[in-house]
């Protein structure tokens, strides 16, 4: 029974941002934190950034200083702010709850449906 609904996404131009937000219902359990994917066809699934409960956040080579994660506990939202979007940026951006690390990798029990940001030049 838990949902997670992304939304924000959209077309935009080279250099454009966007703010894209999930949206938690149903129980939680006890995790580290939530994160975001983004996946292009005919590209491998990305971890895009993560947002840990404790504070600590990490992010994607390919987005850094580009990209920040947030999260509002009392709208159980987790939010993706991007600036200066790039054409390689084009992807389905997917939310996952749930998590925590595993050795050098974040695992998630819940996804979402995805949102697509689409970026031309």
């Amino acid at each position: 029974q838990v949902q997670l609904v992304e939304s924000g996404g959209g077309s935009v131009q080279a250099g454009g941002s966007l703010k894209l937000s999930c949206v938690v219902s149903g129980t939680l359990f006890s995790s580290c934190g939530m994160g975001w994917y983004r996946q292009a066809p005919g590209k491998e699934r990305e971890l895009v950034s993560t947002f840990s409960f404790d504070g600590s956040t990490t992010y994607a080579d390919s987005v850094k200083g580009r990209f920040t994660i947030s999260h509002d506990s009392p709208k159980n939202t987790l939010y993706l702010e991007m600036n200066s979007l790039k054409t390689d940026d084009t992807a389905k951006y997917i939310c996952a709850a749930e998590g925590c690390p595993v050795g050098t990798r974040w695992i998630f029990a819940y996804w979402g449906q995805g949102t697509q940001v689409t970026v031309s030049s």
